[in-house]
């Protein structure tokens, strides 16, 4: 009896060789694998076929990666994990800013790649599960994890499987404070990774459920920590936290850039 595949993964890349390659092991650790060589097809491809995951290419000629990202999530909420050169961390950053779930910088190692879509294929599956608990609400917003529906003031906002997951991770422990670490662990489910990730999808979801993301009220900064999520936020002065973020996300790329990402 044959095994079924694991899911369908979209393979992205214009250099053939990164293609085979990738295609290769993924083929062998048991999912069903699609190839395309650039944006046009890989949305033709998409449509035709819609994958679970897409492995995506930054530099792709024509088209680039960023844009086809943001196609890709016009469409649906797919997981995408981002190909990048080692370096383009402006690159890599935008990639996380349109929607992708995780980036891996080449050269790369084929076995991890594998290991990372496994990852997030099983968080996306996760996410996808009703959970049995109620809506959760802070101020304005309420948040249904069985619907997988979040509102602020009753208008319906526009997430991302992470930045949902995040939004509802903050949500199930308000007042508590959580370093980078934990989040990667609890919302991401990986024990590696760059934590700018986590600067970056909090930024964005600051971006959505705040009055001011320069000044939030909802997600606070907590110096030397990470972030706390305070449920019943106050109105009165507070301090600007672009600084703040832009700050935390320099630090980790300059630590990035020494050391490499970590595995």
């Amino acid at each position: 009896m044959q095994t079924p595949p694991l899911g369908r993964v979209l393979v992205v890349d214009d250099d053939p060789t990164v293609a085979e390659v990738v295609a290769g092991y993924l083929d062998r650790a048991g999912y069903d694998v699609d190839r395309a060589a650039d944006g046009p097809a890989a949305l033709d491809r998409a449509h035709a076929q819609p994958p679970d995951l897409v492995v995506l290419d930054l530099m792709l000629p024509g088209m680039d990666g960023l844009e086809v990202c943001r196609r890709l999530r016009e469409r649906g909420p797919v997981p995408v994990i981002m190909l990048t050169a080692r370096g383009d961390e402006g690159e890599r950053i935008l990639g996380l800013e349109v929607g992708a779930d995780d980036y891996v910088t080449k050269p790369f190692s084929p076995r991890e790649l594998v290991l990372r879509v496994g990852s997030v294929l099983r968080r996306a599956r996760a996410a996808g599960a009703p959970k049995p608990t109620g809506p959760l609400r802070a101020g304005a917003l309420t948040v249904d994890p069985a619907a997988r529906r979040a509102t602020k003031e009753g208008d319906e906002l526009a997430l991302t499987i992470r930045e949902f997951d995040l939004l509802a991770f903050f949500l199930r422990h308000p007042g508590r404070a959580f370093d980078r670490e934990e989040l990667m662990r609890e919302v991401w489910g990986w024990d590696f990774g760059d934590l700018s990730t986590v600067t970056v999808h909090v930024r964005r979801l600051r971006g959505k459920i705040e009055d001011d993301p320069a000044a939030p009220r909802l997600i606070q900064t907590v110096w030397g920590v990470g972030y706390r999520l305070d449920p019943d936020p106050q109105p009165g002065p507070t301090v600007a936290h672009d600084q703040t973020d832009q700050t935390d996300l320099t630090d980790w790329t300059e630590q990035t850039e020494r050391t490499g990402p970590r595995a």
